[in-house]
């Protein structure tokens, strides 16, 4: 009877510890969620971060894994759309069980999917955006490699204000949350400078109607536009521009837009054209990361377009790799946040990323580069 019961016992409890395992973990197995636009006008930009992130992945796993657990991502579209982004969050979160979000592509996607995360207090990690609100005030959640949108802004308005000496400077952006961040950044970028925009134009998300933001930027005559937005509109915006006679003012986009996307899209009429970046450049074979992003990506992801989307993606992906086998004990969402943490310095290979108890953005630098005989090229 004594043995009996002991076994009844057993088997009950038995049950129960395999609840109390963190969802997405298994012994063999970490399962990630991505939601990300994988069509529509900022499609580059969802595949890029796929791209990049599986990839890395598929190197980790053909190397033997997390600590012997192979990695699965799990991508689903929301065609940068905040309302498909929550369904995609919940269904991941609730249906798939993913340990953590990965490689969200966007502002007003991630700003939709926010309140859900710190709900459930799943990690963030790696959101392809310069947004504030995920920087300030401090987010526990939230691990983010590249720099800030304001950071950008300040990047480009030294470069146009205190290096060229322009003070005509106007903002055309997507008329969300992702433009008014830019917006914002850009505008306190040349208050420092005393100096305020001449002009702004807008746009919806996901169209290309750019023509009435175009009139109200042309009116105003800019030396220079800061573009905020996907490389559809802005490229529209830009070819519109030069046919109306602003042949001589300089387009400044920020990284968001998908530089390759942006090239691609312009074609003859993308000369001069100025981009800031939040990766270093992606053909700079000199950096050991970035040879081992070129080897990886003709080995694993021999179709994608390499450039800075999927160099991003490759990034994050090893950084959570780097950052998930350094986890002691358990591999929890909590002392997986806690190595971020403690590890403090991660080397990508000649690129570093910092982070701290208070500090969870890895990289501050911004890079510029500008298309050049059609070829992007760092300045």
């Amino acid at each position: 009877m004594k043995k009996g019961l002991l076994l009844a016992m057993v088997m009950t409890l038995l049950p129960a510890a395999n609840v109390a395992a963190e969802n997405g973990i298994s012994a063999n197995q970490i399962v990630l969620g991505q939601s990300c636009a994988l069509s529509g006008p900022a499609a580059a930009l969802g595949t890029g971060m796929q791209a990049g992130l599986n990839a890395y992945f598929a190197k980790t796993n053909a190397a033997g894994g997390v600590n012997g657990k192979q990695i699965k991502l799990i991508s689903k579209d929301d065609g940068y759309e905040p309302q498909k982004a929550i369904a995609n969050t919940r269904a991941l979160l609730d249906q798939d069980k993913v340990f953590l979000l990965i490689g969200e592509v966007g502002t007003p996607t991630s700003k939709a999917v926010f309140p859900i995360i710190e709900e459930v207090k799943a990690p963030f990690f790696g959101p392809f955006t310069g947004a504030e609100f995920l920087r300030n005030p401090f987010k526990k959640y939230v691990v983010n490699v590249r720099g800030s949108y304001f950071q950008e802004m300040e990047k480009l308005a030294a470069y146009l204000v205190d290096q060229k000496k322009l003070t005509k400077i106007a903002c055309f952006y997507q008329n969300d949350g992702y433009g008014r961040a830019g917006l914002k950044g850009i505008e306190l970028a040349l208050a420092k400078r005393s100096l305020k925009l001449t002009a702004t134009g807008t746009y919806e998300r996901n169209t290309v109607a750019v023509k009435s933001g175009l009139l109200q930027v042309r009116q105003a005559k800019p030396e220079a536009v800061i573009m905020v937005g996907a490389y559809k509109p802005c490229a529209e915006f830009i070819k519109l521009a030069q046919k109306v006679g602003m042949k001589e003012t300089l387009y400044c986009n920020i990284s968001f837009v998908g530089t390759a996307a942006l090239k691609k899209e312009l074609g003859d009429v993308g000369e001069g054209c100025v981009i800031s970046q939040v990766v270093p450049f992606p053909w700079d074979k000199n950096l050991p990361l970035i040879k081992e992003y070129h080897a990886t990506m003709k080995k694993y992801q021999p179709q994608a377009t390499t450039g800075f989307v999927s160099l991003e993606g490759y990034m994050v992906g090893k950084l959570f790799c780097l950052a998930a086998t350094a986890v002691e004990g358990d591999v929890t969402r909590e002392s997986f946040l806690q190595a971020v943490e403690k590890i403090g310095t991660f080397d990508l290979g000649g690129v570093e990323l910092t982070f701290g108890p208070q500090d969870h953005q890895g990289m501050d630098q911004v890079f510029l580069t500008t298309i050049t005989g059609g070829e992007i090229k760092p300045f």
